[in-house]
């Protein structure tokens, strides 16, 4: 994966941010928000604590996250389609 991660001090601070649910997610809010920013950067944030930090990925990295998972490169886990 290319590029650092960068904390978000608040969700609160991306006040703009338009936050999408994961496909994924149950009825039970267990799941993970995304937003595109504005400066290209992927926001990901946990749907039950949006006023914790947020996460900061530059496009290729999140790409590169989500194929590893898919792959199940990282170990461990459920194949995804």
């Amino acid at each position: 994966m290319s590029g650092p991660l960068a904390p978000v001090p608040s969700s609160t601070l991306l006040r703009g941010a338009r936050w999408r649910r994961s496909s994924r997610s149950t009825g039970m809010n267990n799941c993970v928000e995304a937003a595109r920013l504005d400066d290209g950067l992927l926001a990901v944030r946990d749907s039950k604590h949006v006023a914790r930090p947020a996460l900061l990925f530059a496009a290729d990295t999140w790409t590169s996250f989500l194929s590893a998972v898919r792959d199940e490169a990282l170990g461990g886990g459920q194949r995804l389609p």
